[in-house]
């Protein structure tokens, strides 16, 4: 397994069988444009087995923080070590770029990912409550979207 950060459209859209839906080639620019994002991507066999993407957050009386945004590793090649390297692959960036720390919201109901960022390092930092503000077109009050 090699892990190496994603730097091209080709390879985001080559690993988007790791996404929750197909990649848009248009937000894969934006995402590697944008500063801060990243997404380290684990290959084996030669082909995408896993990623992680991170987001670099800044604030003026915080400093700079590291946001584990995701991590997927394709069913075929779980528990073979590979989230736990990107985890850490990623704190590693983190640690590099200067950041305080790294987090990562995950559902109380998730022991695969819990177990998984305990036994890299993550501790439990109190419950907390996640609330969306859901902008899909057709919501009057929503502003317009960029779907290119």
């Amino acid at each position: 397994m090699e892990i190496r950060r994603a730097t091209t459209v080709a390879e985001l859209i080559a690993a988007q069988h790791l996404y929750d839906a197909p990649a848009r080639p248009a937000w894969a620019a934006r995402f590697l444009a944008a500063p801060g994002h990243l997404m380290l991507i684990a290959y084996a066999d030669g082909a995408p087995a896993g990623m992680i993407s991170g987001i670099e957050m800044l604030h003026p009386d915080k400093g700079s923080e590291m946001c584990l945004y995701e991590l997927s590793v394709a069913t075929a090649y779980r528990r073979r070590g590979i989230g736990r390297a990107l985890t850490t692959a990623l704190a590693t960036e983190a640690r590099a770029r200067g950041c305080y720390d790294m987090w990562v919201g995950a559902d109380t109901d998730n022991a695969p990912a819990l177990a998984l960022y305990r036994a890299t390092g993550a501790q439990d930092d109190g419950e907390f409550a996640m609330l969306t503000w859901d902008f899909t077109p057709g919501d009057a009050n929503a502003p317009p979207r960029d779907d290119t």
